[in-house]
Parts: C-alpha cells; sequence; structure tokens
C-alpha cells in the first residue's frame, strides 16, 4: 500500500517553483482550503496551480464551522470587557466582532459561552437578536483573524456554506474531482455534497468534532475516504483524549475499507524549524503503524519556511516505516539493553 501525501497551498506554497518542487516530490493531492481561500480568488488559484503541476486538487469546505473574521492586528480582549459579535462584515477592533456564518446568531442564547481561537478567549452572551449579539470577555487574550470558534450549547449548522456552494460550481466548471467535507456530522451531509459535486466526484469525510465521532459508522461508509483533522477535533474533546479518538477513528475506517488520513501538528515544528522533533516523528510512525493510509501537511506547507523540506522529512518517515515492515523488525523480541554503571 502506498502512503500518500497530501499538501494544503497557502502563501507559502503558491509559487510557481514551490510547486513544481512539490510535484517532483510525488505528492499526491494538492488541499486548498476554502477558509482561507476568498471565493473571487479561487478559479485563478486552481488554475495557476494547473499550470505548474498534474497534481489533482482537492477543494476543502468551510463546512458547519464558526469563525471570527478578520480582525485588526494584536487585538486583545479583556476580562470583564463587553464586545458586540456581529453577523456583519467588519474589521474587529476588540470593541466589535464578526462571527459567520449568520445562522449562528439563531441559536445563540443568553448564557452562551462562544470560545474564539481555539478557546484563547471565551466570553458569555448577554443579549442575542438576529445578527447581533452582547458579550462579557470571561477569559482574555489576543484574537486573530478567520479563526475558528466555538459554541456552547451547540449550535445547528448547515453542512455547506454559501460560499461552498459556490465553490463547488467553480470547481466542477474546472473539472475538480475532489472535495474534502468539513465537519462532517451525519451522512446526510455526505450527499448533499456529492448532490451539488461532479458526478463521480471522490468525496472525503473530515471527522473533526463529537458529532462526527459518534457518527462515524454513518458518516465513514458514504464517504470515499476519511480525514481525521485533530485540530478542530482538540476544540471540542480533552486534548488527551486526541490520540485514542485517532485510533478509534482508523480502526472504524478500515473495518469499513475506506482509506483514512491523518492532519494537524504532525510537523508544526517545521513550520519555523528546519527539523522536526523527536515526539513528530513518533507521532507520524505511530500513525502510520495505527494503520493511516495517509499523511496531511497543513500550516506546514501552507505557512512554512520551507515547504519541500516537510514533504521530503515525510518521504523518509514513511521510507523507515517501510523498511521496518519489510524487515519485519516488529516481529523480533525485543533487543538487549547494555547499561552502563
Amino acid at each position: 500500500m502506498k502512503i500518500k501525501i497530501l499538501c494544503t497551498l497557502g502563501p507559502a506554497s503558491l509559487h510557481e517553483e514551490v510547486i513544481e518542487r512539490l510535484d517532483a516530490l510525488d505528492v499526491d493531492l494538492f488541499r486548498v482550503n476554502l477558509s482561507h481561500t476568498p471565493i473571487e480568488a479561487l478559479g485563478e488559484t486552481i488554475d495557476y496551480v494547473r499550470r505548474h503541476s498534474s497534481v489533482p486538487i482537492c477543494l476543502d469546505t468551510e463546512g458547519a464551522q464558526v469563525r471570527c473574521g478578520r480582525m485588526e492586528p494584536d487585538v486583545v480582549l479583556e476580562a470583564g470587557a463587553d464586545v458586540t459579535l456581529t453577523a456583519e462584515t467588519v474589521l474587529g477592533d476588540g470593541i466589535t466582532l464578526t462571527l459567520w456564518p449568520r445562522s449562528v446568531f439563531a441559536g445563540l442564547r443568553v448564557g452562551s459561552i462562544v470560545g474564539i481561537d481555539f478557546d484563547g478567549v471565551q466570553v458569555r452572551v448577554s443579549e442575542a437578536t438576529d445578527g447581533h449579539a452582547t458579550a462579557t470577555v470571561l477569559k482574555g487574550g489576543r484574537v486573530r483573524s478567520n479563526k475558528g470558534s466555538t459554541i456552547e450549547p451547540p449550535v445547528e449548522l448547515p453542512a455547506l456554506t454559501e460560499k461552498d456552494v459556490a465553490a463547488l460550481q467553480i470547481g466542477a466548471a474546472r473539472g475538480i474531482t475532489d472535495y474534502a467535507l468539513s465537519f462532517a456530522s451525519r451522512s446526510d451531509d455526505i450527499e448533499q455534497l456529492r448532490a451539488l459535486a461532479p458526478a463521480g466526484a471522490h468525496v472525503l469525510a473530515k471527522i473533526e468534532s463529537r458529532a462526527g465521532i459518534n457518527e462515524m459508522d454513518a458518516i465513514i461508509p458514504a464517504a470515499d475516504a476519511v480525514l481525521i483533522d485533530r485540530g478542530d477535533l482538540s476544540k471540542e474533546v480533552p486534548v488527551e483524549h486526541i490520540p485514542y479518538c485517532q485510533k478509534a477513528i482508523v480502526r472504524h475506517a478500515n473495518r469499513w475499507h475506506r482509506p483514512v488520513y491523518v492532519a494537524t501538528n504532525l510537523l508544526e515544528s517545521m513550520v519555523t524549524n528546519k527539523t522536526p522533533t523527536v515526539a513528530e516523528a513518533n507521532d507520524i510512525a505511530n500513525s502510520l503503524l495505527d494503520g493511516v493510509h495517509g499523511l496531511v501537511l497543513a500550516a506546514e506547507t501552507a505557512i512554512g519556511i520551507d515547504p519541500a523540506a516537510t514533504v521530503e522529512l515525510v518521504r523518509r518517515a514513511v521510507r523507515a516505516f517501510e523498511g521496518a515492515i519489510e524487515s519485519h523488525v516488529f516481529d523480533q523480541g525485543p533487543p538487549e539493553m547494555h547499561l552502563v554503571a
């Protein structure tokens, strides 16, 4: 079985020389994250990538996720301060900030807790109307642009945003056949995407929420492949449980004979460094030993200092795994230990 490598394209990799280098490294799929790609730029992005590579492109939907809007640099919300949340498009300034999609406001109630930017900031809603809410900051901190947010109790969100639907039309017109559904929470979500995607499209379901875990045995067989996004999953599941969630999803995917990929923090240190940590190498090895079929690079290739170097490292890690399997190293007993007194 060939272990596949999926690379997320972003500011660090959307350059001719980088795309061609990644192509030469035999990357299997380029991921375009619609949460960070303006719809106005999507068609041009697809065309640019195709001019420099024959690697297939996967459009990754925004899905049923709440995000904040664009923020001024270095916005810090102080505990005890009041802020306004709005569905209108504004530049967040610490007093007012955007939450989208708009439908989230229909589910906000007095007492709802909104966690912004991986719960770096938490606010409690004191007043909510259609498209606006007033909230008090419970836990202060910095808020960055376009970051994921959580709401407790959870609110009902559509499986696809208006932007996703428009992106599917652009993708279909350009012959894109690979699509990832973010925050898949039921099998009907996948069928909704299939109904809008081109006939025969390959649909990858992303399990990255508690709902996705609870419904995995309905989601997995409805999809063509599964992706475990550990980053977004960790916003809803305590981090110490993430390794066990990963193992459970991999086992269920293998039981349903669906390819399964793992993403987030595989080589996070290489976003800013030339070499990974031993823990990251161990994480990749354990993921492969769990039975995953592919590894997904996100920030490492989207904003990292050397996208090609991260792919080369993953290739070496895969070769080491394959070599260990072929040499039957796991069939042998433990090596003798010679300890120095």
